[in-house]
């Protein structure tokens, strides 16, 4: 069994989110699992936050949506693969 998950921190939020938004609905149908995550809540929200993604798809798909995150400015994204022997 194999499993790829993609691990986004994004350092301004308010500058960077639509942009995150954007690439991640454009490659929506290969996100099978996602979780947000960032501290405080209502008035005491934080401009970092973490995104972690369980992906499917076809190799150079997840390649390219990797690379589409990180051109985005205060975005870090890196791509895990998991396989059990």
């Amino acid at each position: 069994m194999k499993k790829t998950v993609v691990l986004i921190m994004v350092s301004s939020r308010k500058e960077s989110a639509a942009k995150v938004q954007q690439i991640l609905t454009g490659w929506g149908c290969m996100i099978k699992t996602r979780l947000g995550i960032h501290e405080g809540v209502l008035d005491d929200c934080t401009e970092t936050g973490l995104i972690i993604l369980e992906i499917v798809g076809e190799e150079e798909k997840k390649a390219e949506m990797e690379r589409k995150l990180n051109v985005i400015p205060g975005v870090v994204a890196r791509r895990v693969d998991l396989e059990l022997a």
